[in-house]
């Protein structure tokens, strides 16, 4: 092989390798900042912010470039999530909001879409529940129940939709269901029954809008740790009891079912409307023996 040759096939040889390594390059950089910033500039209104999943979804979402509107009936926990946002620079507004009132679901969403300059994902994460056979729980507690966990799902779906539709623009909702909207536990009547009309209105609502462009789905957590439960994991015999129910053997973190919301929320999710997706640790696969 002549001295020309043996060049030639060298510079060649360098040539190749540096546009591999280009290429390499440029896909890392590509994949990191699709998946840093999945959610540029846009609008997420979340319900329920001021604690547990809803807090750890909307700091979620500002660490992928949205700007939050963290909404929550207790002012205070809305605001310390704001400022933990913003701690980290992210970007956020805080609301006052009780979702089972119609005139103020109206007036914060407005109030949201205007701070933000536009609105693309609703969470609905605000939920409380009750722990009470069915023959011992009041009317009233009945109807809180139903109302935050159901009512409230439909009057901020509602109030989302009308402002996308009035704008021709598409988006995405993701609702707080549970396990318990796929399957039962006892003392918990108007939670399960509430859960599972989110479970059947993810339905109706995916039905609906699916030609709109807006996609409508839900998430079904197994037991998270959060103050909604943190009574669980102050008796260790309890606190053992709930994880045995999962086949993982643990409780979930918030940080876990927030990671979901969020993929289903992006366009990674762009062909999915309609479902609810189990994020249970196994809770649902069977008891185990």
């Amino acid at each position: 092989m002549t001295a020309t040759i043996r060049s030639w096939i060298s510079e060649r040889v360098a040539v190749c390798c540096a546009r591999v390594f280009q290429s390499l390059q440029s896909a890392t950089v590509r994949t990191s900042g699709e998946t840093a910033m999945r959610f540029q500039d846009q609008g997420v209104i979340i319900t329920g912010a001021g604690s547990g999943i809803g807090r750890e979804t909307a700091i979620e979402f500002a660490q992928e470039g949205a700007v939050v509107a963290c909404t929550d009936i207790d002012s205070d926990t809305a605001g310390r999530t704001v400022e933990e946002i913003e701690k980290r620079g992210g970007r956020a507004h805080a609301f006052t909001l009780d979702t089972t009132d119609p005139k103020a679901v109206k007036t914060v969403f407005a109030a949201a879409a205007e701070r933000m300059s536009r609105m693309d994902v609703l969470i609905n994460s605000a939920g409380v529940r009750e722990i009470e056979p069915v023959v011992d729980l009041p009317y009233e507690e009945w109807c809180r129940v139903i109302n935050v966990n159901l009512t409230g799902v439909f009057l901020c779906s509602q109030a989302f939709v009308r402002k996308l539709t009035s704008e021709g623009t598409s988006g995405s909702i993701v609702n707080l269901a549970s396990t318990l909207g796929l399957t039962a536990a006892p003392n918990r009547p108007a939670y399960t029954a509430s859960k599972h009309a989110v479970v059947g209105l993810t339905k109706e609502m995916g039905l609906e809008l699916g030609e709109s462009g807006i996609r409508v789905n839900a998430v079904g957590p197994g037991v998270t740790r959060t103050a909604l439960t943190e009574r669980y994991f102050q008796n260790p015999d309890m606190a053992d009891t709930v994880k045995s129910i999962h086949a993982m053997n643990r409780w979930g973190e918030a940080r876990e079912i927030a990671r979901v919301i969020l993929f289903l929320a992006s366009e990674d999710a762009s062909f999915m409307t309609g479902v609810t997706v189990p994020i249970d640790g196994g809770w649902l696969a069977g008891k185990k023996m």
